[in-house]
């Protein structure tokens, strides 16, 4: 078995054939794609309700239903593409697939009505497509967690088996069986091996009863774990081929490299490039930028209702200087002056010390300033000069990226961006003092995390939070 540990370690049951309930969900998707054109047409008619200015106004109501039902051919065409993504809900890609399917809708009848002479009011293009941004993505989210709780029941599973007993397939096992909503089975383990065995709580089989299997017990899908250098791999493929099941080849990448990968090509190469940075693209760059610029704006022209009475009130409680200014590592390592309201008595260790929770150092209003974050909304002024952005890790002082980067993997990382006044880090409860190394350690790896993962409604996620977050106490706030 090529030395790979099959030794008994249960961890989940496999049904047999006869108790085994229906695997296959061939008409799920079609429900998906039924239910998203239904919520438009509804919205349609609602519409025409809300505003009878339609119907006195000398449309033909069965022409822009037509329309309508004609907007609806991209939906149908994009969703049969997503399949694949019925098995897990991530809500970025939901609001995005969501904003495409309106999008592409709006384009559809927009330009059919323009071509016809139809001139519908605005109002209407407005109330109809803003309730669809609405309307779509909670009916996806609330489709997909009744067929996840559908599947926790034990219906609509896909019969699959791994092919390897390494690390790679046990990891990709208990992958698929981490949530029973994803809706395996693994039926075997196949590997080179001369009596059926035990592994994970299933039975590993010789490589020569594969292709009989697949057929016996209908499998759907196979995952290929070992080395692409194998040669099993053609007859594995053949025997996919043969039963139309599911071919899927699993790389043996070590569990630390474990991350969204990108794949390119040089040639006919493939290769995997570990991390991925959505802000590379000068179109994902520059809507954050238009973003941090326009909030920052808007947010500098309100700034003296607050500068007034905190500056007052700092001056009034200790000696010293309104702003904090403190040198901090930004984007590509370079450092900069990060503004701060100052919360401190003027001391000689504040670029090197961290603020505990009962730190002598701070005033009573700077202890204020510090728990509602209020110290922090200086930073708008970095945002504006370009020093940071509204969202991002958090600059941390020279001093700790002189000793972190030293002990922490990855931690450099997270300058690949610009730090922001708010992260994924601080809504996820990783904020404010980093007494022990595994605080800090999962502050990066959330960082490292958010700049692989990327959105721009990711970004409204964490501000959003970060408001609820404002009004709630927070225990890391001091």
């Amino acid at each position: 078995m090529h030395g790979r540990d099959v030794s008994s370690k249960p961890s989940f049951c496999i049904l047999t054939q006869t108790e085994r309930p229906l695997q296959r969900g061939r008409f799920i998707p079609a429900l998906f794609i039924a239910a998203e054109v239904i919520i438009v047409n509804i919205l349609f008619w609602l519409t025409i309700s809300l505003y009878p200015v339609i119907k006195t106004g000398g449309y033909d109501l069965r022409v822009l239903w037509l329309l309508v039902e004609m907007g609806c051919l991209p939906l149908v065409f994009l969703n049969l593409g997503r399949r694949h993504e019925l098995r897990t809900i991530y809500l970025e890609k939901v609001m995005r697939a969501s904003l495409i399917d309106v999008g592409m809708h709006a384009l559809c009848f927009m330009s059919l009505a323009g071509f016809l002479g139809l001139a519908l009011p605005y109002k209407t293009y407005l109330f109809y497509y803003g309730t669809m941004v609405v309307c779509l993505p909670v009916s996806i989210i609330t489709a997909s967690y009744l067929l996840k709780a559908y599947r926790r029941r034990g219906y609509n599973f896909t019969n699959v088996v791994i092919v390897g007993t390494g690390s790679t397939a046990v990891r990709l096992a208990d992958s698929m069986k981490k949530d029973a909503g994803f809706g395996y089975t693994i039926s075997a383990f196949f590997d080179e091996v001369d009596t059926p065995g035990k592994m994970e709580g299933c039975q590993v089989l010789p490589m020569s009863e594969l292709r009989n299997f697949v057929v016996r017990d209908d499998v759907r899908q196979v995952y290929f774990t070992l080395s692409g250098q194998d040669p099993s791999l053609p007859d594995v493929i053949k025997t996919c081929d043969d039963n139309l099941a599911e071919f899927f080849y699993v790389p043996q990448i070590p569990k630390t490299l474990s991350r969204g990968f990108q794949l390119h090509n040089i040639g006919a190469i493939p290769v995997l490039a570990i991390r991925s940075n959505p802000l590379k693209s000068i179109v994902n760059r520059g809507l954050k930028r238009a973003f941090d610029i326009a909030v920052s704006s808007l947010f500098l022209c309100f700034y003296p209702l607050i500068y007034i009475p905190v500056a007052v009130s700092i001056k009034l409680s200790s000696p010293g200087p309104v702003y904090f200014k403190q040198e901090r590592t930004g984007y590509r390592g370079r450092s900069f002056k990060c503004f701060k309201f100052r919360t401190m008595r003027v001391n000689a260790s504040a670029n090197d010390t961290q603020a505990t929770k009962d730190d002598p150092r701070k005033t009573r209003v700077g202890d204020f300033l510090r728990r509602t974050s209020i110290d922090e909304l200086p930073q708008f002024i970095n945002v504006w000069r370009g020093d940071m952005s509204i969202v991002g890790p958090r600059p941390h002082m020279l001093a700790h990226t002189r000793a972190y980067s030293q002990i922490i993997d990855s931690y450099m990382v997270r300058h690949a961006i610009k730090p922001g006044i708010t992260g994924w880090a601080q809504v996820n409860g990783y904020r404010g003092l980093t007494d022990q190394l595994w605080k800090m350690e999962r502050r990066v790896e959330h960082d490292v995390w958010y700049i692989e993962n990327w959105t721009f409604l990711l970004d409204l996620k964490i501000i959003v939070r970060t408001i609820i977050n404002a009004f709630s106490e927070d225990k890391n706030a001091f």
